[in-house]
């Protein structure tokens, strides 16, 4: 039987961490994070996973190295380390699409697949998964994802209002998953960062046409109402929820436990109650200026995602 893989996708500083953590909280769905990075920053730089522990020393994620590839140190799991640069990036989004215009590039996609396959099977056995939620985000790794062997691929498009993943990218912090060295977030420009957010999305859209069945949610709204979202979620899944099973949604906050997401934002480590507000700063900070720049950039998109309807 083939595994449930629910990719989150979209573009980035758009609540995907905080998304996948809530979709963790459900019963027999495992919050993973940002799994397309798992062996730059998991396996190679061995950064701290959402428990609090570094990669290599993560009990769950040190059992399902050994399920998949018998040990993160295997000849396996470093040649998925290397195909991965090799495989998923932008430029290869043609490719990705139609493999077999270059022979080369299809062998390297098929062997990085099914060694994916074998990374997301162990997930749900050592996880005792139904639905193994990834939030990576990036559109090439949902088109990577398209030619594993053996998964049920079911997306979810995440879109948050253009400005205000512009205003996000112009701030850098400190990354606190870094142990070895002082990782920063780093910055965008917010014309630059709009084009990005243009491009992603329009991926996302071209792929809803490939493959259909795709579930648009916007981070307002999971902010806003997240027992509305979540079954929303949970019903593209072809799940229900009942009451007890969203009984860690409060009025304004969700209580996380702890998990194992292995790459992702920050909010990634808290533990217990988080409050829910829409993170609007964007309207008071970013200037007038950037804003008008990047709403001509993403017009078309802000309209269809309904962010013009909005109040100011």
């Amino acid at each position: 039987m083939a595994v449930t893989v629910l990719y989150i996708g979209g573009y980035s500083r758009s609540g995907s961490t905080l998304l996948d953590r809530m979709l963790g909280q459900l019963p027999g769905y495992l919050s993973t994070g940002e799994l397309g990075y798992l062996t730059t920053h998991g396996v190679e730089q061995n950064r701290r996973c959402g428990c609090g522990a570094r990669f290599l020393d993560c009990e769950l994620w040190t059992r399902v190295g050994r399920a998949a590839f018998d040990g993160w140190d295997s000849p396996d799991a470093q040649e998925l380390a290397r195909l991965y640069p090799q495989v998923t990036r932008h430029r290869y989004l043609p490719f990705l699409l139609a493999p077999a215009t270059h022979p080369g590039f299809a062998g390297k996609l098929r062997r990085y697949a099914g060694l994916l396959g074998r990374l997301y099977r162990a997930l749900e056995t050592v996880g005792e998964a139904r639905v193994v939620v990834d939030s990576t985000i990036d559109p090439s790794r949902a088109l990577v994802l398209r030619h594993v062997p053996g998964i049920d691929l079911r997306v979810l498009h995440l879109v948050r209002d253009s400005r205000g993943t512009a205003f996000s990218w112009t701030k850098d912090v400190v990354m606190q998953d870094s142990v070895d060295e002082v990782v920063h977030k780093g910055t965008l420009p917010p014309r630059r960062s709009a084009l990005h957010w243009a491009e992603f999305h329009l991926v996302f859209h071209g792929l809803s046409v490939l493959d259909g069945g795709q579930l648009v949610v916007r981070y307002e709204d999971v902010v806003r109402n997240p027992r509305a979202e979540l079954t929303r979620v949970a019903g593209f899944l072809g799940d229900e929820l009942d009451p007890e099973t969203l009984g860690f949604v409060e009025p304004g906050a969700v209580v996380l436990a702890a998990d194992h997401t292995a790459v992702g934002n920050d909010m990634r480590f808290r533990v217990g109650r988080v409050p829910l507000r829409v993170d609007d700063q964007w309207r008071r900070d970013l200037p007038a200026r950037d804003r008008r720049t990047v709403t001509a950039l993403t017009w078309p998109l802000l309209k269809r995602y309904g962010y013009l309807d909005d109040a100011p």
